[in-house]
C-alpha cells in the first residue's frame, strides 16, 4: 500500500470532473393528477374534521387531512416542466443526481434542487480589440462565435458562470490569432490574416474550441467579423498597399514589353524584311520600350532620311 504524498502549503487537490448522466424522473401528468386530488381530499377531510365534534374521529379527519395536503403539495412541488432547448440540472443536498432533456412535464424528487441550463446555439460576438500583428502592426481585430452547451453538468459545475467563460476564452483566443500572423503575406508560402481567412478561421474554432472544452461547451462555427489596421497606421499603410500595387502592375507591363520587342525582332528576322546591325537592333528596342512602357501616349517623328541619319 503506497502513501498519499501530503498536499503542500496552497495545493490543492483538482476537483474530480462531472460528466452529464441521464436524470430520473418520472411522467408529471398522472402526478398532476393524483396531487389535485390529493389536495381536494385533504381540504374535504378538513372540512369535515372541523365540523366534527371532538373526539376520535375528529382528531383521525384531521391527520389524515393534514397527510393528505402534504402528500399532495410534495407531489405538486416535484412536477418539472421541460422545454424544448432546455435542459434541468437535478442537484439532491448539494450532489449532482443527472440530467432532464426530454420536453415534457416530468416528475423529480421534491426535495430536489431543478436548475435549468439553456443547450440552444448561441452567438457570442467579441468587442473590437486592438492587437499587435505578427509584424508589430497594430490591427483592429473582432469576431463571432457560435456555441452550444454539450454536457449540463460540466458547464454549471466545472466553471464558474459558463457564459462568462466562454465570452473570456473566445477573446482571448482572437487576441493569441491575430499576435500569431501578419496582417499581409509577404511572400514565402505563409499565412495571414488578410490573405488566409479560411485557414485562420479554422484554427481559431479549433483553439476556441480547445480553451471552452473544460466547460462542456462545443464550438459549431466561429469567423472574422472586422479585421482592419488601427487608424494611426491605417494611412501609411495605405499607400504601402498602393505602391505595391504600382510597382507589381509595372513589372507586369515591363515583361510584357520585353515580349513583345522579342517577338518582333524574331518575326523581323525570320521574314527578312530589314537587316538590323547590333545598334540598330539596341536603337529598335529601346524606341519600343518607350512606347510601350510609357503612361502617356507617344510623339510619333516621322524619319525623311536613311535609316542611320
Amino acid at each position: 500500500m503506497t502513501a498519499q504524498a501530503p498536499v503542500r502549503p496552497g495545493q490543492e487537490l483538482a476537483p474530480r470532473p462531472v460528466a452529464e448522466t441521464t436524470g430520473w424522473s418520472a411522467p408529471g401528468v398522472p402526478v398532476l393528477a393524483a396531487g389535485v386530488v390529493l389536495l381536494l381530499a385533504g381540504i374535504w377531510l378538513l372540512i369535515r374534521g372541523i365540523g366534527q365534534a371532538a373526539g376520535a374521529a375528529h382528531t383521525v379527519l384531521l391527520v389524515v387531512a393534514v397527510l393528505l395536503l402534504i402528500a399532495g403539495v410534495l407531489a405538486l412541488h416535484g412536477l418539472t416542466p421541460v422545454v424544448a432547448g432546455e435542459a434541468r440540472v437535478v442537484q439532491l443536498f448539494g450532489r449532482y443526481r443527472g440530467t432532464v432533456r426530454a420536453p415534457g412535464l416530468h416528475w423529480v424528487n421534491p426535495f430536489a434542487r431543478r436548475r435549468k441550463v439553456s443547450v440552444r446555439i448561441r452567438n457570442h460576438e467579441t468587442a473590437m480589440a486592438k492587437v499587435n500583428d505578427a509584424d508589430g502592426n497594430p490591427i483592429e481585430i473582432a469576431a463571432v462565435v457560435v456555441w452550444q452547451v454539450a454536457d449540463t453538468a460540466q458547464a454549471l459545475y466545472a466553471v464558474d458562470e459558463f457564459p462568462k467563460f466562454v465570452a473570456i476564452q473566445t477573446e482571448t483566443a482572437v487576441r493569441h490569432i491575430a499576435s500569431s500572423y501578419p496582417y499581409t503575406s509577404h511572400g514565402g508560402g505563409e499565412l495571414s490574416l488578410r490573405d488566409n481567412a479560411e485557414e485562420i478561421t479554422q484554427r481559431l474554432s479549433a483553439e476556441i474550441a480547445d480553451r471552452v472544452r473544460s466547460a462542456g461547451v462545443v464550438v459549431i462555427e466561429s469567423r472574422l467579423t472586422r479585421l482592419s489596421y488601427a487608424a494611426e497606421i491605417a494611412q501609411a499603410m495605405l499607400r504601402q498597399q498602393q505602391a505595391n500595387a504600382v510597382v507589381g502592375a509595372r513589372q507586369r507591363i515591363v515583361e510584357g514589353a520585353v515580349g513583345m520587342v522579342r517577338l518582333a525582332l524574331m518575326r523581323l528576322e525570320e521574314e527578312g524584311v530589314v537587316e538590323l546591325d547590333e545598334e540598330r537592333k539596341a536603337a529598335m528596342v529601346s524606341n519600343l520600350l518607350v512606347v510601350l512602357c510609357s503612361e502617356q501616349a507617344t510623339q510619333q517623328v516621322v524619319n525623311t532620311g536613311s535609316l542611320y541619319q
